[in-house]
């Protein structure tokens, strides 16, 4: 994981506050996004097997199942771990788990899977599935006893805590100060990019890309339609105004709309298969 900020989530987080990629069901666990995907899985996974339920707010059964599991969970009291991850917030890190269809039900002990199924289950078959994983991990898991506990600065707990709570304008500030201290601070960097991407494209107008359809040299227009694209999840077509933008121009123009193009690149992972396909096609079209 890159470390990166997921911008669904902090769509969700700018427009709904509170209910954010949050599961069905009370005490539904963890909910996983980019940012915490290495601590809460990965890591947890080594003192206690994690289930990860993937799920989707459009599907009936996801809520079931979550709700089969947060239950099954609060019973437990601890002897396993529960997470979440709403594969429309998040859908790089449903990628990671190769998700093709909702719910989808993995369980990760010592950082890999070890177990899955899809679709609804009932409850009796949850929960002897939940057993027969805690028993054959039993004494299993004992990576994470001999871990130092993570020493984090306040200033970076206090701007993670600000971006948690969907108060964007201030943890923008405190991300800002950490690089004011520590210009190659590798998360306040990726934070600060992506929260000025997220204040800058929530303001934008719904219909930009129509907008930019009417007036396809526009530049200004161009920019907002990428932004909101790339907002709803249409990163493809995002990256493709703009590098058919880059052909259209030349000069002062060009320079503009590449620049642009490289700092909307960089607000997601290198290896993203669209930042490599954008990549290629922009030296394409300006070489």
């Amino acid at each position: 994981m890159a470390g990166a900020v997921d911008l669904s989530a902090l769509k969700q987080r700018a427009t709904q506050p509170g209910e954010a990629g949050r599961t069905p069901g009370a005490q539904a666990g963890v909910d996983i996004t980019e940012a915490n995907f290495e601590a809460e899985v990965l890591a947890r996974s080594n003192e206690v097997p994690v289930v990860v339920v993937l799920w989707s707010p459009r599907s009936d059964a996801s809520r079931q199942v979550a709700e089969s599991l947060a239950n099954l969970a609060s019973a437990d009291t601890g002897k396993w771990s529960l997470a979440s991850v709403n594969v429309d917030a998040a859908p790089r890190v449903a990628q990671i788990f190769g998700v093709q269809a909702v719910p989808t039900v993995v369980a990760v002990g010592a950082g890999q899977p070890i177990s899955s199924f899809q679709g609804l289950q009932p409850p009796e078959q949850l929960r002897r599935w939940i057993d027969s994983l805690v028993e054959a991990t039993a004494g299993k898991l004992s990576g994470a006893a001999d871990l130092e506990p993570e020493q984090v600065d306040p200033g970076l707990a206090k701007a993670r805590e600000l971006l948690d709570a969907g108060n964007l304008d201030a943890a923008l500030g405190a991300y800002r100060a950490i690089l004011d201290k520590d210009p190659a601070h590798p998360e306040a960097k990726a934070a600060v990019r992506q929260i000025s991407f997220l204040a800058r494209a929530t303001k934008q107008r719904p219909d930009a890309s129509r907008v930019a359809d009417a007036a396809p040299d526009d530049i200004e227009a161009a920019f907002a339609a990428a932004d909101v694209e790339i907002l709803n999840q249409l990163v493809d077509a995002a990256f493709n105004r703009l590098i058919d933008l880059v052909r259209r121009t030349s000069g002062d123009d060009r320079t503009k709309v590449r620049t642009r193009l490289v700092e909307l690149f960089d607000l997601f992972d290198p290896a993203d298969p669209a930042v490599i396909a954008g990549r290629r096609n922009l030296a394409n079209a300006l070489y």
